[in-house]
């Protein structure tokens, strides 16, 4: 079996823990390869979560759903995928935030989209005179 981590990269990896001096190739290989089963099981969890909301695409939300569902994993990797940013802001979500910034416009002031519709505004005409 060769794992698809570099072992070198892995080596670096634990030895950022200061308590260990010293690293076998076997305990990196072990380590190595035990990574890969985790990954994959995780990458297989966070899939089948995606399947079930019929999406294609393996999201964070998704991942959470894994996480949540498989205990031993939850104890130690929920704290750090529940830190939840908010969503990126959608054009739609965009559009409306332009549109309540309009909308919060001084007493008194007209809209340009009233100036051109027919029947509105102070003069009534609609015909894009001059007031």
């Amino acid at each position: 079996m060769k794992p698809s981590f570099p072992l070198s990269r892995v080596k670096k990896i634990v030895k950022l823990d200061r308590d260990i001096a010293k690293v076998t190739n076997e305990a990196l290989l072990l380590v190595s390869l035990s990574a890969d089963l985790f990954l994959a099981s995780l990458s297989s969890a966070a899939a089948d979560a995606a399947a079930e909301k019929r999406r294609r695409v393996v999201k964070l939300d998704h991942l959470r759903t894994a996480v949540r569902g498989n205990p031993p994993m939850r104890g130690f990797l929920l704290d750090c995928l529940l830190e939840e940013e908010p969503p990126p802001p959608t054009k739609k979500k965009v559009k409306m935030a332009e549109a309540s910034e309009v909308a919060a416009a001084p007493a008194g002031a007209r809209r340009i989209d009233e100036f051109f519709r027919r029947g509105a505004g102070d003069g009534g005409s609609g015909g894009g005179g001059v007031d």
